[in-house]
């Protein structure tokens, strides 16, 4: 929500949330939070799972890699955002008519709801034989390989540092396996400095590296995003 003027004086319209029996100041805090949120707002609006389809939405904005024929994995895509606008983008549903039809190919830990123009499976990507299970369904390689994954806080900032950055880099791994040359890798980190290695390997392999963080992601978060473009094979 905004805050507006009326008259001389400036009313606060912004929603405090007082903090309830049981519930903790940190709850409290994250869901005023949520409540004064414009962009869980506009993804309630526009019938989005959740904020974090804006993230992917101005990464494509400027980086433009969700073309329409082009296939694309969602690696963690949970609870499904991702994999909303990506379908839209690369037509996979063929909305678009006299436009190449694209393909969405989600992947998760948990059971996530369909999504329209979306192939989603329920895979832990890390164990044996994920690999080839993905090409499997891929039935040849992809153009995009992304990734919003962040992997369970423990409340220890390094730790939680050190836990998204192996995510982040097992991710690369399956992108160096599946992805066209040309091909692209987006994916979230955690700014802290031991992402040193992973960009560096990324920066061997991909003819350019950028490291964003796109409006939609709040600013006293320290996520980033890592895309790469032109991959080498």
């Amino acid at each position: 929500m905004d805050r507006r003027s009326s008259g001389r004086g400036q009313r606060d319209l912004t929603v405090k949330v007082k903090t309830a029996r049981g519930r903790k100041s940190s709850s409290t805090r994250w869901l005023q939070r949520q409540l004064n949120d414009p962009y869980v707002k506009r993804a309630k609006e526009e019938g989005f799972r959740g904020r974090a389809a804006f993230k992917i939405i101005e990464l494509d904005d400027r980086y433009r890699f969700l073309v329409p024929g082009a296939r694309v994995v969602d690696l963690g895509c949970a609870p499904g955002g991702w994999c909303q606008v990506a379908a839209a983008r690369v037509n996979a549903a063929g909305d678009a008519a006299g436009k190449p039809r694209g393909y969405v190919l989600g992947i998760d830990l948990q059971e996530v709801d369909p999504v329209r123009g979306a192939d989603i499976h329920q895979l832990d990507f890390l164990s044996e034989g994920a690999d080839a299970q993905i090409k499997a369904w891929l039935g040849g390689t992809a153009d995009v390989v992304m990734s919003d994954m962040a992997a369970a806080s423990s409340g220890h900032k390094q730790t939680d540092h050190l836990r998204i950055v192996a995510l982040c880099e097992a991710a690369a791994q399956l992108s160096f396996d599946v992805l066209e040359p040309g091909g692209t890798f987006v994916a979230k980190v955690l700014q802290g400095g031991t992402e040193a290695g992973l960009q560096a390997e990324l920066k061997r392999r991909f003819d350019g590296v950028a490291n964003v963080k796109p409006p939609a992601s709040r600013k006293d978060s320290a996520e980033k995003f890592v895309v790469a473009r032109g991959f080498r094979g």
